[in-house]
């Protein structure tokens, strides 16, 4: 059967960009994010380090991921214009163990599309914010990485 769509795996090929000598990653977190959920309008904060400086952004959404992906998208794009255009066109999240309850871990996945390329990452925590969170950075890593290619 013919595949409708070409979803590249991320998360794999970053993996083995990463265990490449040449490989330098486009930005750093500095720290870690902050998230302030009211249940309402939550809020996060993120700092990134890349070549061209620091950026300490906040920003908010109608969900938590939705405030993580703004923050991120805010401060990468001011550095990384590319990340302007990029967009998440599903979510999804699996629970493993489900006989550990709430403290089960969570695998997040998220596709990503740059309206040319379509991606996937996924990424796994006991924390489904912080599971949503390390996705979003491979995803927006990725989206770096092919404007860089070009």
């Amino acid at each position: 059967m013919k595949r409708l769509l070409n979803i590249r795996d991320a998360t794999k090929e970053l993996n083995i960009l990463r265990s490449l000598d040449s490989y330098e990653k486009p930005f750093q977190l500095l720290g870690t994010y902050r998230l302030i959920d009211d249940g309402h309008r939550p809020e996060a904060t993120v700092s990134v380090k890349a070549d061209h400086g620091e950026m300490h952004e906040a920003a908010t959404g109608v969900g938590p991921v939705d405030a993580l992906a703004n923050v991120l998208k805010k401060s990468l794009a001011s550095i990384f214009p590319c990340i302007r255009a990029i967009k998440l066109v599903d979510f999804s999240s699996r629970i493993h163990d489900t006989k550990a309850g709430t403290s089960a871990t969570v695998e997040v996945s998220i596709i990503f599309t740059d309206g040319t390329e379509i991606w996937s990452v996924a990424a796994i925590s006991e924390n489904i914010n912080m599971a949503s969170f390390l996705a979003l950075l491979d995803g927006f890593e990725y989206a770096i990485w092919l404007e860089a290619r070009q």
